[in-house]
Order: C-alpha cells, then sequence, then structure tokens
C-alpha cells in the first residue's frame, strides 16, 4: 500500500513540474536562391509551413539593483 501512495505522489509531482506548451503552425513563402517567391501552378506563393512549440511566459518581479 505505501509503494502504490507514493508512486501516486511521485506522478503527481512529475506530471505538474513541466510548463505545457501550446502547437502553432508558422507558415512562410518559399524563396529560390535569387530571393524571388516561388510561384505554384495555380498562380498561389508556395508556403513552407512548420509545426513550433510557443510557451507561456512567466510573469515575475524586477530585481532591485544593488548598490556599489
Amino acid at each position: 500500500m505505501k509503494k502504490l501512495l507514493i508512486t501516486l505522489l511521485a506522478t503527481a509531482f512529475v506530471g505538474t513540474a513541466f510548463a505545457e506548451a501550446e502547437l502553432k503552425e508558422v507558415c512562410h513563402d518559399k524563396v529560390d536562391k535569387a530571393g524571388k517567391t516561388v510561384m505554384g501552378k495555380d498562380g498561389k506563393a508556395v508556403q513552407e509551413c512548420k509545426k513550433i512549440k510557443v510557451h507561456k511566459k512567466l510573469e515575475g518581479d524586477d530585481v532591485v539593483p544593488t548598490k556599489k
């Protein structure tokens, strides 16, 4: 019974230690070597998309400068 209780408490602390990240998709126009935008068959710009993690910024107090 003690092992079960210790295991449950350990998993509860481990689960709260990591910050959650939201997945966001970011797309940019594809460019060639000359720096021009690559156009597709339909006349629209071809895009390269990536999924990135966005973390929440933590709020904190300002650090007081020390006297020298």
